[in-house]
């Protein structure tokens, strides 16, 4: 596996000073890195790292920055994004599409699969009516319910889940263990014992979506719990049922959101938050982590606290209350003086 300099410069999309006869090996953190590799400077955290890194390039943000004797810095506007280009080059290398569906796979005789154009791993079972796309990849011990619809170039990772009737848009990505319509969470009280409410609806998964290790998306009590395109779920994330998600969303670790609740674009619910059901949510709202709405909310902007309010609201709160302790022994002291005799 190699880049020489000319397709690095085509994957960065910058011209630097001079031609090079460069060529990488790999990519690396600034401290892991050795010669032939390159590396990013993504936080200014890490400018002590990229003094002693050993990586032949790095990517910088734009402004003064230095590296050691034999390594070449290349400034780029997001040196992330640009690093994760170099990584997809490598990983392209390394893995290549290989179709065909292994003997050690289970599919109904029904299944609309050309098997020239897919890559379906040993274990993994398809149920009738399931239609998957062309260039799509089912690894081992995936299952894939009736009528279920999966588009194209799509990758579901070891043991991902979808139950029947849900659709998969083109290029989603599941992690290992997630679920894709599993029931919703509903309970009616009848005569002193909880009697289950059938959940006869979908999900639907749109283009471009990545779905995190052991996350679910409950299925729609009726009609269809939606995930947006291009939004991206972290692990251990729950999405109940009917919820709507917009486009472009990010959904962190230990996130939740509750029935029926709806959320607009590029909506960031950061690790270990939670939306209340039946609430909306407006687009670009950031959440902070640990945080909770528990009320609708029509206005962009990052909120913070439980309930949650906007951040300089909380952040003012906060402050006051660590300003607590010092008032209350003033107080006290102001007692003491009150009630000595005259």
């Amino acid at each position: 596996m190699s880049l020489d300099w000319k397709q690095f410069q085509a994957l960065i999309g910058v011209e630097a000073d001079q031609e090079s006869r460069s060529v990488f090996t790999g990519v690396n953190s600034l401290d892991e890195a050795v010669p032939g590799e390159i590396s990013f400077l993504g936080n200014s955290r890490y400018e002590l790292q990229l003094a002693t890194t050993k990586a032949s390039l790095v990517l910088v943000p734009p402004g003064e920055f230095s590296g050691p004797e034999g390594c070449r810095l290349i400034a780029v506007e997001a040196p992330s994004a640009a690093f994760s280009k170099i990584i997809d080059h490598f990983q392209a290398q390394r893995a290549s599409f290989e179709p065909g569906i292994s003997s050690g796979a289970h599919l109904a005789e029904d299944v609309e699969v050309d098997p020239l154009q897919v890559r379906i791993a040993p274990g993994a079972v398809i149920e009738s009516g399931a239609r998957i796309g062309a260039g799509s990849v089912i690894g081992a011990g995936c299952l894939i319910g009736k009528d279920v619809v999966i588009g194209a170039n799509c990758l579901l990772h070891a043991g991902a889940i979808i139950r029947e009737r849900c659709t998969l848009g083109d290029r989603v990505i599941l992690q290992p263990s997630c679920v894709i319509g599993s029931d919703g969470y509903g309970f009616d009280l009848v005569d002193g014992r909880f009697q289950k409410v059938p959940q006869v609806g979908i999900v639907e998964i749109q283009d471009d979506v990545e779905i995190g290790a052991g996350s679910c998306v409950d299925r729609a009590r009726f009609g269809k719990t939606v995930v947006g395109e291009g939004t991206k779920v972290d692990n251990l994330v729950q999405i109940a049922h009917n919820v709507q998600i917009g486009k472009h969303c990010l959904l962190v670790a230990q996130s939740g959101i509750a029935g029926s609740s709806r959320l607009g674009n590029y909506v960031t619910i950061a690790a270990q938050s939670g939306v209340a059901g039946h609430l909306d949510i407006a687009d670009q709202v950031v959440l902070a982590g640990k945080s909770a709405f528990l009320k609708s909310v029509t206005k962009a902007g990052v909120y913070l606290g439980t309930p949650a309010r906007p951040l300089r609201e909380e952040q003012r709160k906060l402050a006051s209350l660590s300003r607590l302790p010092k008032l209350r022994d003033e107080v006290y002291e102001l007692k003491k003086k009150l009630e000595e005799p005259s």
